[in-house]
């Protein structure tokens, strides 16, 4: 296959033929396998697939049912999952593959959550053939221009979008993008609110991506949080806060009880963030400094009430001055009458723990299994 591809010019029996010539070069890299045949499928036969691909193997042998798509949204993969595969000849084993030019991660995701194999152009695919095959690659580069998203994830306007949805205490709930829209102004530290077009944008994103579900007399609703708030977390840019490295002599009950304050006084825009409201979340990764989120407007309150100075190094406190406040989306409150500056929302400080370094991933996973999973299946999204 040449390294390049014009996808524009390919459509119909040409991308077939690309597609064909590509599973035959992925095929004939397993050394093993002798005597596999892949063709295009029979005109006049009804075998559900536009290419067939034989493979014997010690106990019998199996089909590979290729499905060739020019482009696929992942919101319309779950149709073309329920198509019924029935190949001639009766094999042993019957694996659908999805073939495109460009298979985007989430599509690969969908496919591997429906039984089915992928592969594309490039050579990138997860071909599994059930105790005989498995073929796997992923990173090599696309043969042609992928193509950009309608909505970027990583911008703190979407964001504000997909804390609302992710968030816990919203698990369920039954959204219009006029209600989406309207739910931040109801909130006690009133955050900034997406515009109703904003909303428009990355609600048509997320349905063609299938992390949300569109009810056909209007509304939707998450579907997939895990998916969802991992490409959120791939997306994220932890390194836009400002940081700013502080050293104070208050230790204990009277650094929590200067906290707390901080946390009356700003009006709830001040939390802990990061390790530190993981520590409270899911206790697992033990640090030794304070982590703190503060707007902008209270940094020198902060400052003054932890008795706080800057430092070049030996720091015990940092503090991230938000590049968006909706950080401070359903900030962690804790138990009632606890008197205690309010933690980050757990899907605020899972994304902000996983990009902080050192053991963050490890801290993060205990958030996700400790206090995200254990609600979402309540709520029966997972």
């Amino acid at each position: 296959m040449v390294t390049s591809v014009n996808i524009e010019t390919l459509s119909g029996h040409a991308l077939e033929r690309a597609l064909k010539d590509k599973l035959s070069e992925l095929l004939g890299g397993v050394t093993w396998l002798r005597n596999w045949q892949v063709e295009h499928a029979a005109k006049g036969r009804d075998h559900g697939c536009d290419l067939l691909a034989t493979l014997p193997l010690p106990d019998g042998k199996a089909a590979l049912c290729i499905e060739c798509k020019k482009e696929l949204r992942p919101s319309a993969f779950p149709t073309l999952a329920e198509k019924k595969l029935s190949p001639p000849g009766h094999p042993y084993v019957v694996v659908p593959v999805l073939a495109m030019p460009f298979v985007s991660p989430r599509l690969a995701d969908l496919c591997v959550q429906k039984g089915w194999s992928w592969y594309d152009l490039a050579g990138n695919c997860r071909i599994d053939v059930p105790n005989a095959i498995h073929l796997e690659y992923h990173g090599r580069v696309p043969v042609h221009s992928r193509p950009r998203p309608a909505a970027n994830l990583s911008t703190p306007e979407a964001g504000r979008v997909i804390r609302a949805l992710l968030a816990t205490e919203n698990s369920g709930n039954r959204w219009t993008q006029r209600s989406m829209e309207m739910h931040f102004g109801d909130l006690q530290n009133r955050p900034p609110k997406p515009s109703l077009g904003l909303v428009n944008k990355v609600v048509r994103y997320l349905q063609d991506e299938a992390f949300i579900e569109v009810f056909p007399e209007g509304g939707f609703r998450l579907s997939d949080p895990l998916k969802l708030l991992f490409a959120w977390r791939d997306a994220y840019r932890f390194d836009r806060h400002e940081r700013r490295d502080y050293f104070t002599l208050l230790q204990g009950k009277r650094l929590r009880d200067a906290l707390a304050d901080v946390g009356l006084e700003s009006g709830g825009f001040a939390a802990y963030a990061v390790f530190s409201a993981a520590d409270f979340q899911a206790p697992h990764v033990r640090q030794p400094k304070t982590w703190i989120y503060v707007g902008r407007n209270y940094l020198s309150v902060l400052t003054e009430r932890i008795e706080a100075k800057p430092v070049d190094s030996g720091d015990n406190v940092t503090i991230l001055i938000p590049d968006d406040d909706g950080v401070f989306y359903m900030a962690d409150a804790g138990t009632v009458g606890e008197h205690r500056l309010a933690c980050t929302n757990p899907v605020q400080t899972y994304v902000d723990v996983y990009h902080s370094g050192g053991r963050g991933q490890e801290a993060a996973e205990a958030i996700l299994e400790q206090r995200l999973k254990p609600e979402w299946k309540r709520s029966g999204l997972l």
